[in-house]
């Protein structure tokens, strides 16, 4: 039956297998059916964590006489957007485009050749919020598709072809911007940035509030080029208050996907792992710069909600904590005040001022953990001293945590996603290059291994997901692009420059499956990929880098590392032929201006040779040097340029480089430091 079918391959519908509707998997079958019986198609998107999916599920396609009605007028296909994001970026746009808005439930009407021509995203189950019911959705549009299927049928070759022409941006932009790579760029980019913070509560925009992390990476590389103290104090400022409010929980570690509110104080409750890998990278980099110990305390932290809530005995990583818990949101981590007290007698007045716990609750009557003062203001204030402030908090979180561990916990999605495990997998790199744990090194090796061992096909391509043992549907440029992201870290941590190669293959794959030949991109899909209407090409920085960015500023760093100056040249014109809209809109394009802030400033080309050159290179990279190529070798190479005719005898010597052009070696990492200023302010 189609139930069972859906169960075996989508976690998003496991919790809802009792449900009468017959949902079918996205599949010729699927649609070979819909053309025999010349029915609609309704695809319905959700995700295990989404809130509003599970209440229309319950509401609607739990409801046998809905479902009686689903069954009859439609066939219905049910996605997982984390499984197939190229169908839900496809149908998203399309919805989008007719509406003016988009969400997630997903819900969108196909012709039988899968073509879209009316969607929305939740429906009541009677009339409300303006909207129609979930019924007479369904009765209605049945009845246009079957009364008016000329209508319908140029409804949706006129919306699939406007998808088409708005895919084409790469063509349409590629020859009308300049190559203009001057200082004054980056500074445009800055002050538009800047435009959109909030400069009390940190972050950019209002509620609700995501951490847009590549817009706090933007600020401290761009702070690390300019020197532009507003940069650097934004970029903390925008930590500090996420760090400090509910989004993190401070008794687990880890972050919620964003705050509904601009203090960051009550988030939506979900735990993905794409955010802690994002957040876990760039506080990395702001701990470099700043030596902020709190910074590393969160790194510490939220490693080890990874590694406790979201990581399988072969070191993959799962996707997701769910919101809910017993059907209602946030019950698993908020507190109520007398609970609190009843838990912990002793300095209970201490750690529930400190954390903002209090009989009113500072969310629908309960407390939300979150810190309003500072560590060391509030240990004044209560006339004690910060470490005895800190034992007290110690304390206390363990016999919190011990109470929290019996609630009826979270959800867990337990897919393995290929690209989340790689932002993790470089996350991972980062944060040994920051705190110099080798645990977190050999987690990156293990998991690496586990990616590789587990996606990668006989047929030289990718599997996108992986769930019960069965790895599934072909990878998409993301999955690739942070693949071969994470390759490049790992190279750097290890001194294994059989990840290079790694790297190298892949991006050779990848260029010969996505590109598209007149702009320079990448499509979003393999080309021996065939169940799509269109190929899209994403570059806007969503939840995750864009894969486009993140794959142009692979193959500018593999162009310097194998010297490949096509693949220099053609990074250059995707940065270029987007310039003008990245430093219009920045919060955008962040991985974008990244990499045109390196290409205006030029990239440090530093390389460590001799029989000390691992432990010399662990003390190189947990300094802040953004913009770098790091080889750390105890053997020269061939295969590299950077490795060639240095010799390996003697002492470990340090080598700065532009364009293979060496200055005279030296010893240290303080001399090194002083070369790299003395390079960037000239």
């Amino acid at each position: 039956m189609p139930n069972r079918l859906i169960n075996e391959t989508s976690p998003y519908l496991l919790q809802h297998a009792h449900n009468p509707v017959d949902w079918y998997p996205w599949s010729d079958e699927a649609l070979q059916k819909a053309r025999t019986e010349n029915k609609p198609i309704l695809v319905s998107i959700g995700y295990s964590a989404c809130h509003w999916c599970h209440v229309m599920e319950k509401e609607s396609f739990e409801n046998k006489e809905t479902a009686a009605l689903m069954n009859k007028y439609f066939v219905n296909i049910k996605i997982d957007r984390e499984e197939r994001p190229d169908l839900d970026h496809i149908y998203m746009d399309a919805v989008q485009a007719m509406t003016g808005s988009g969400g997630w439930p997903l819900n969108v009407f196909l012709t039988p050749e899968a073509k879209p021509f009316y969607g929305g995203t939740y429906f009541p189950p009677q009339r409300a919020f303006n909207r129609s019911s979930w019924q007479e959705v369904l009765l209605s549009v049945s009845n246009v598709f079957h009364e008016k299927r000329d209508e319908i049928n140029l409804q949706s070759k006129n919306l699939t072809e406007y998808l088409l022409q708005a895919n084409s941006f790469g063509l349409q932009e590629i020859a009308d911007v300049s190559n203009d790579f001057s200082k004054e760029k980056p500074d445009e980019a800055f002050d538009n940035l800047m435009k959109s913070a909030d400069k009390e509560w940190g972050g950019f925009g209002n509620d609700p509030k995501f951490p847009q992390t590549f817009s706090i990476q933007f600020l401290l590389r761009y702070y690390y080029a300019s020197k532009n103290e507003e940069a650097l104090r934004q970029a903390c400022l925008s930590l500090d208050k996420m760090i400090e409010g509910g989004i993190y929980d401070q008794l687990g570690g880890g972050f919620a996907r964003y705050s509904t509110d601009v203090e960051w104080l009550v988030p939506h409750f979900e735990k993905m792992l794409y955010d802690n890998a994002l957040l876990i990278s760039v506080l990395s980099e702001a701990y470099q710069l700043t030596k902020n110990e709190r910074y590393k305390e969160v790194i510490d932290e939220t490693i080890e909600f990874v590694e406790t809530e979201l990581m399988n005995p072969d070191s993959g990583f799962y996707s997701a904590l769910d919101a809910d818990s017993e059907g209602e949101e946030g019950k698993y981590y908020t507190w109520r005040y007398d609970e609190v007290k009843g838990l912990l007698v002793e300095n209970s007045e201490i750690f529930c001022g400190f954390f903002d716990i209090s009989e009113k609750g500072n969310w629908e009557g309960k407390s939300i953990l979150r810190i309003k003062k500072p560590l060391e203001a509030f240990a004044r204030e209560k006339n004690i001293s910060t470490e005895q402030l800190k034992a007290i908090i110690k304390k206390a979180k363990s016999f919190l945590l011990a109470e929290r561990n019996k609630r009826v916990k979270p959800s867990l999605d337990d897919k393995i996603i290929l690209s989340w495990n790689a932002l993790m997998n470089t996350a991972c790199s980062k944060a040994f290059e920051t705190t110099g744990k080798d645990e977190y090194r050999e987690l990156a090796i293990l998991n690496m291994k586990f990616l590789l061992s587990n996606f990668e096909t006989h047929h030289e391509h990718f599997l996108h997901t992986k769930k019960s043992d069965q790895a599934k549907n072909f990878a998409f440029l993301d999955d690739y692009a942070f693949l071969v992201q994470a390759l490049l870290h790992l190279q750097e941590i290890t001194g294994n420059v059989e990840w290079l190669s790694k790297a190298r293959q892949i991006t050779e794959y990848v260029i010969r499956n996505f590109s598209e030949a007149q702009s320079g991109f990448f499509f979003f899909t393999d080309i021996k990929q065939n169940d799509v209407i269109i190929r899209k090409k994403e570059v806007y920085d969503g939840a995750t880098p864009s894969g486009n960015a993140t794959m142009a500023y692979n193959i500018y760093q593999l162009s310097i590392l194998f010297d490949i100056p096509e693949w220099r040249k053609r990074s250059e014109e995707m940065i270029t032929s987007l310039s003008n809209v990245g430093i219009r809109y920045p919060t955008s394009f962040g991985i974008w201006l990244n990499l045109f802030l390196e290409m205006i400033y030029g990239t440090s080309e530093i390389v460590v040779m001799g029989k000390n050159s691992l432990n010399l290179g662990e003390k190189i990279l947990a300094e802040y040097i953004p913009h770098k190529i790091f080889v750390a070798s105890t053997i020269s190479s061939e295969m590299l340029p950077l490795l060639k005719e240095k010799p390996t005898t003697g002492p470990t010597l340090i080598y700065l480089c532009r364009a293979y052009s060496c200055l005279k070696p030296v010893s240290t990492v303080n001399e090194l430091l002083e070369l790299v200023n003395n390079r960037n302010k000239n």
